[in-house]
This record gives structure tokens, C-alpha cells and sequence, in this order.
């Protein structure tokens, strides 16, 4: 059942004057102030006297899932309080840590999470609230992960929700777009650490788009993707094996040539940031992700737009779009196409399907690209698609409620845990309902 703590007196945080804006530079998060705790305490004391209130994570997103009208709040001067625990295989972390420094800590006590991003710079809190994932058939969201999550609530105490003791709800509350207060700590599992590889095949012939071929390349390793631009063929697999499980490809793979040397999957761009692509072993956290922790991927000049659909239904879903390619392309850094393993949480856009998810990154041009996004979902509607909450769409709200068949058990568990609304905004008030 769900524990909970009332708060203690405690001094107000400072704040700072203003959010500021996202990695992209495309959202801006309000007129604040953005307050930063260094205590629990402090971050209880603030959230008990806010009428609203929003968390901050580490500004990746590109939607307004963040965006607050009123007051703002980072954790990220908060203690990290990263407890492995190796018998049991979990770590209790703290929200506003990265999921890269996470990954150092649980790779030097033998273990690794089960799965990771293609950032590596995103917190573990804000990558859970909006269902953030890796690629690979058999891997499921960053969000499967947690087995225990703490939330401040409106009121400032403090609540204590796993897997084992509220089964009946812990489905709705660790992907919960922040609505249900601030999440402070989450219980992660991890796995046993094993060596990975990873090797990048270029330019397939546009006579492997089809089902079977696309399925193939995807179940080439334990995590895949591939990148493309809209003009009939795929230009880069970046496949992820694990040492000793996965059989390494051959130079010639289904048409593609392995790459000689490192590629960045947005043309033009330089590799140094990166992960290997050698093929040589390495830690889990240096091939998982696409790029480097110590880097930074980009300048963040871009849009990003992304949609689940059944992996079943990828291929179709592909061709129904590649008509649009000449219009796409001249506004398209890359695209890109991942998988993820079903899970059972309300809000993930892979909610008992097990999806294949149609990425776009884009130029940072903003209106040209919410022109054609509207034609793009078009065309995607006979796949019953479902955005990614942290990413730009412009599907009608009522659209993106049909896909989630526990919606309504969700706002029931929000009118139980937040009845006052302090912890929504005007992106969730529209999607969800008010």
C-alpha cells in the first residue's frame, strides 16, 4: 500500500528568475520563477504552499509537456542519492540524475540497466514521466524499468507507490507526464552487465523495405535502429549486439555495406560524439546509447516528431508516408525507425502493443514543419498511431485519448492523488482533459 510522510517546516528555496528555454531552443518553459531546492525538505515546504507548479528535468523534450504558466522547479541541485543494491539487482536514484551517470555507477558493481536511450544526458525522473525508450524487439521503455517511485504531493508530503504493493495502480503512476506531483526518487531494476558491440551497414537497396526485410534488420541485435530521409531505402542499421549472444553480421548484410569508419546519423554531421561503431566490446552504456556522455549530440537546432505504431503494421506504415518524401526531405535532418517491447503502463504510446516507432528529427524550422505534420498524421491514422508525449504532434486530443484504453482509470488516480490540478498545465489540460 502506499506509504506517506508529512512535511516538516523547512526554509523556501531560492528561486531563479526565469526557465528559460528547451536543449532545442524551440520550447519556452514560462515567465517562472524556476525554484531550485538542495533539500527534501525544501522541495516539501515549496510544493505545500503552491496553487501550480511544474518539474523540470533536463529540458530534452520538444513538446510543452514541461511548460508551466506559473511556477517551475529543477531537482537538479538535489542530492543524487544513487543506492545500488546488488543482491537484488536495483538502484534507488535520485529523479534529476542522468541516465549515463546512473549507468557508470551500476557498470562498476557489475550491473547495467536494462535498457537506455540514445541520449544518455536525459534524468531518469523525466525520461520515466514521458516514456522515453531505447530500440530492440525484446526491450521495452525506459518506464519498465521502475519498480518504486517517491512523489512530493500537492499537500508536500511524501509518497511511496512499487509495483509489489499497488499492483492496482502502479500502472498509471510511473508514466504520469508529471500530473500526479514531483517525483523525487525512483527504484530502478537492473540487469547482469554484459560486453556489447556495435557496427553501422549503409545504403540498403529500396528493395529491403518491404515487411520481412524491415523485421529482419530490426531483430539484427539486441538494439537497432535505422535511419533513412523519405527517398525509398534505408542509409544506416546501427546494430547493437550483445557479446557471446548475438552473432556478429557479415561485411555484406542484406545489401548494406558495413561502414569503415564512424557515422553520425544526421549527414554532415562529425562522429567524435558518437558511440563506437567498431565492433569492438565495451561496456553496455558506451553502445546502447547513439551518443556520448562527455558530448554534446548537437547544437539542439532541431524538431522532433515521433509515432508507435504495431510493429506489425511498420512497413505499410512507412510506404502510406513515402509519398509525402519530397516534401518531407527539404525540412528533415534523418528519420528514424526503433522498436520497443509492450509493457502494461496507462499512458505508454507501446501500452500492450508491441510498437515499431516512426521518428522525424527536423530542421529547426517550426512553422513550416507544423504545416505538414497535420498530412503526415493523415496518413498515419489507419495505424492507430500514439505520439510520443515528449515530442511535437499536432493530432486532435480526442485522436490521442481513443488510443489509451485505461484513461479513465488514470484520471481517476489523478482526482485522487492531485483533485486540485496543482500539478497540470495547459498541454495536459488539452490531450487528457481538464
Amino acid at each position: 500500500m502506499p506509504t506517506e510522510t508529512s512535511p516538516d517546516h523547512a526554509p523556501e528555496p531560492d528561486a531563479v528568475e526565469r526557465p528559460g528555454v528547451s536543449w532545442s531552443g524551440t520550447v519556452d518553459y514560462g515567465p517562472g520563477p524556476l525554484h531550485a531546492p538542495t533539500s527534501l525538505e525544501e522541495l516539501r515546504a515549496l510544493v505545500g504552499r503552491s496553487t501550480r507548479i511544474r518539474a523540470l528535468g533536463t529540458r530534452h523534450s520538444f513538446s510543452e509537456v514541461a511548460a508551466s504558466d506559473a511556477d517551475l522547479v529543477t531537482l537538479a541541485q538535489l542530492p543524487p542519492d544513487l543506492e545500488i543494491d546488488t543482491a537484488s539487482r536495483t538502484v534507488r536514484v535520485a529523479a534529476g540524475v542522468r541516465y549515463g551517470e546512473l549507468a557508470l555507477a551500476a557498470h562498476a558493481r557489475g550491473l547495467a540497466p536494462a535498457n537506455m536511450g540514445s541520449l544518455p544526458h536525459i534524468s531518469v525522473g523525466g525520461a520515466t514521466a514521458t516514456g522515453t525508450h531505447g530500440s530492440g524487439d525484446r526491450r521495452r521503455s525506459l518506464s519498465s524499468s521502475v519498480r518504486e517511485i517517491e512523489l512530493v504531493t500537492a499537500d508536500g508530503d511524501q509518497l511511496t507507490l512499487s509495483r509489489e504493493g499497488d499492483p492496482e495502480i502502479f500502472g498509471g503512476a510511473v508514466l504520469a507526464l508529471g500530473t500526479l506531483g514531483v517525483l523525487t526518487h525512483l527504484t530502478l531494476d537492473l540487469v547482469p552487465a554484459a560486453p556489447m558491440r556495435q557496427s553501422v551497414h549503409l545504403d540498403f537497396p529500396a528493395a529491403r523495405m518491404g515487411a520481412q526485410d524491415l523485421a529482419t534488420m530490426l531483430a539484427g541485435g539486441a538494439s537497432v535502429s535505422l535511419f533513412h530521409h523519405w527517398d525509398g531505402h534505408i542509409s544506416q542499421a546501427w546494430v547493437k549486439q550483445v557479446v557471446g549472444a548475438d552473432a556478429e553480421l557479415p561485411e555484406n548484410w542484406l545489401g548494406g555495406m558495413r561502414s569503415r569508419e564512424a557515422v553520425h546519423p544526421l549527414p554532415g554531421m562529425p562522429a567524435d560524439s558518437c558511440t563506437d561503431q567498431s565492433g569492438a566490446p565495451g561496456p553496455a552504456h558506451e553502445r546502447l546509447p547513439h551518443f556520448r556522455l562527455e558530448f554534446t549530440p548537437s547544437n539542439g537546432e532541431e524538431i522532433q516528431s515521433e509515432y508507435f505504431v504495431a510493429r506489425e503494421d511498420l512497413a505499410p506504415a512507412l510506404a502510406a508516408v513515402m509519398p509525402l518524401g519530397e516534401r518531407i526531405r527539404p525540412l528533415l535532418h534523418a528519420s528514424e525507425v526503433r522498436t520497443v517491447a509492450a509493457d502494461e503502463l496507462w499512458l505508454s504510446p507501446a501500452y500492450q502493443r508491441d510498437s515499431a516507432c516512426v521518428h522525424f528529427t527536423w530542421k529547426q524550422l517550426p512553422e513550416q514543419v507544423a504545416v505538414l505534420l497535420p498530412e503526415i498524421e493523415e496518413r498515419l491514422a489507419p495505424f492507430a498511431p500514439r505520439p510520443h508525449w515528449g515530442k511535437v504532434f499536432t493530432t486532435a486530443p480526442e485522436q490521442v485519448r481513443a488510443q489509451y484504453p485505461r484513461l479513465g482509470d488514470f484520471l481517476a488516480l489523478r482526482d485522487r492523488l492531485d483533485p486540485e490540478r496543482v500539478f497540470t498545465n495547459a498541454y495536459v489540460d488539452r490531450l487528457l482533459g481538464e
